[in-house]
């Protein structure tokens, strides 16, 4: 018989399973800072527990401060702040280049638009249309020289501080310049997504900025790979209900499309 609690001098059983709970436990963090994430099922299914015990093995290492939970599982603490620098965001680029493509039937014949920061927006920008007359605002100088040869398009910068991480611009000049404009559609990343905590990122200031960009458009729509879901960071910006159209890839399965559809997300399209 399987017993959830003993000491830290017991071992594992004649085939090398983890059979205490503080064994569990150390496989359990192992796991989760050397992929960055697990899922509770393969979990409990490896372990040869139920998942209501690894789901409470999980709350005791949430406790403690050893890694963060999110629905279906756990991430690394570390994934909460950290975050990967423009240059270094290559992966999924299939993905991402289909999610970009699919954006395309989202831009409007005129008007104005808003492109954030992002590897996902960045590709938008680079295919995106020259014939057709708007206003095209963004917070990324990058994303400004992509469009600038276009020249049908009036492209603004909001201004502000650049970020050179993500060479995103934030604080008081980006907050003024987004105050005063009001857009009819805004493309917009994400760090993270979750039918939990909504939308999040690990910087404060550009978490500022992007709640003022959900604010300033009459349509969101958001561009954001398989990845991005079911992760959590570590400053809350907006509500999946803020976003009237998600664009994913087929990574994303359809039972957790619905998830987010449930939770207050109006659409989600996989690509």
């Amino acid at each position: 018989m399987t017993t959830d609690t003993t000491t830290a001098g017991d071992s594992p059983d004649s085939q090398g399973r983890p059979h205490y709970a503080v064994q569990r436990h150390q496989v359990l963090v192992q796991t989760v800072r050397s992929q960055g994430r697990l899922d509770a099922g393969a979990m409990a299914e490896q372990l040869q527990v139920s998942t209501e015990t690894i789901r409470k093995d999980l709350q005791l290492l949430e406790r403690r401060g050893l890694l963060r939970r999110v629905h279906g599982g756990a991430v690394a603490i570390e994934d909460l702040s950290f975050e990967p620098e423009v240059s270094t965001r290559t992966s999924n680029e299939d993905e991402k280049r289909r999610i970009a493509l699919a954006a395309l039937a989202e831009v409007p014949r005129e008007g104005a638009v808003f492109i954030d920061a992002g590897s996902t927006t960045t590709m938008l920008a680079e295919m995106f249309p020259a014939d057709r007359d708007l206003n095209v605002f963004t917070n990324t100088l990058t994303i400004a020289l992509a469009l600038v040869s276009r020249p049908r398009l009036n492209v603004h910068t909001l201004g502000g501080r650049v970020r050179a991480r993500t060479f995103a611009e934030v604080d008081n000049w980006a907050i003024r310049a987004l105050s005063e404009i009001q857009v009819d559609v805004a493309f917009l990343g994400t760090n993270a997504i979750s039918s939990e905590r909504g939308l999040s990122t690990p910087d404060e200031s550009e978490a500022t900025v992007k709640r003022l960009m959900l604010s300033a458009a009459r349509r969101r729509v958001l561009l954001a790979d398989h990845t991005k879901h079911d992760r959590t960071s570590l400053y809350k910006y907006g509500n999946l209900s803020d976003i009237d159209l998600l664009i994913t890839d087929d990574g994303l399965s359809e039972h957790h499309a619905h998830r987010l559809e449930a939770a207050g997300l109006k659409q989600v399209v996989r690509t």
